[in-house]
């Protein structure tokens, strides 16, 4: 594998930053996880754009224009073969002291890597996921505001390992007025009476490519989407139940803190929806071969 660093690619045993980097120490920085799907990287323009988002939103100059990200993000896939796979674009605060002062921070650090990726198991696509309501809340927008695709995943991984201890491969997250915000790394969809319904950015939200892809797909199928805030009762009382995330891609939920989602099996509208994202993903992308 060969991995990008500020223009530079180095084997994966010698892909290095320094231990003083802001991003190992105080999870100062911002990331992408973008696809690549049949020799095109998926939604790529999005992607980027969301990461100077995040970048602004912590104050963080990224030392590239948007152009040469999205040059540098396909010259890596093009230099480790990938026509499918994971892309993990990370831009940490660059190396400083051992204080929290990011104004003593230098040369923020891109670095870019282009692999596979399994979040779940197989199965479950075909069969159905079951998840679980867990207790830790949702970042509050005053705290790591949940927009920000930072480095500091803490928060998502504390629920995880919530869901893992309980036996269960993901969780739903709570915000702090314990309305449903999204799960540990996916946005989550309902159906209910024929029209979807998906937490509104406002709850603790991702602002999720690959939920804007699925509320375009779905408004494909004649289905309009609403963004209510949403408690777990409306979860429990589902005709149809989806996740929706770049790592994940669409996963069927049947089961949600042990009320049974529909019928027990993945829903039509998923499937269709499943299908629709499918299909989109072999004709949509920036070309990886150089034209």
């Amino acid at each position: 594998m060969k991995v990008y660093i500020n223009g530079k690619f180095y084997s994966e045993q010698n892909a290095k930053v320094s231990v003083f980097d802001h991003g190992l120490l105080y999870g100062d920085g911002v990331f992408e996880g973008i696809r690549a799907y049949h020799g095109r990287v998926f939604k790529l323009k999005e992607h980027i754009d969301r990461l100077f988002c995040s970048a602004r939103a912590i104050l963080l100059d990224l030392p590239m224009t948007h152009a040469e990200l999205m040059e540098a993000t396909i010259e890596t896939c093009r230099r480790n073969k990938l026509n499918d796979g994971y892309i993990r674009l990370v831009v940490t605060r660059g190396a400083g002291t051992l204080g929290l002062n990011p104004n003593r921070c230098s040369n923020p650090q891109v670095i870019i890597i282009a692999g596979k990726i399994q979040l779940y198991p197989p199965s479950l696509y075909k069969k159905g996921m079951e998840i679980v309501t867990v207790a830790t809340t949702r970042n509050h927008h005053n705290a790591v505001n949940p927009a920000i695709k930072s480095l500091n995943y803490l928060n998502n991984i504390l629920a995880k390992i919530e869901a893992n201890t309980a036996g269960y491969e993901e969780a739903i997250m709570l915000n702090a007025e314990g309305y449903v915000a999204e799960c540990t790394g996916d946005n989550i969809f309902i159906l209910k009476d024929g029209q979807m319904f998906t937490p509104p950015l406002s709850s603790g939200a991702l602002h999720g490519i690959t939920r804007g892809t699925a509320i375009d797909l779905v408004a494909g199928l004649g289905i309009s989407t609403a963004e209510p805030n949403m408690t777990r009762y409306d979860l429990y009382n589902a005709d149809e139940c989806f996740l929706t995330g770049t790592g994940a891609e669409i996963v069927p939920v049947v089961k949600i803190d042990q009320r049974v989602i529909g019928n027990g099996k993945p829903g039509p509208v998923t499937k269709k929806v499943v299908k629709a994202y499918q299909e989109l993903t072999k004709v949509s992308g920036e070309p990886i071969a150089k034209r």
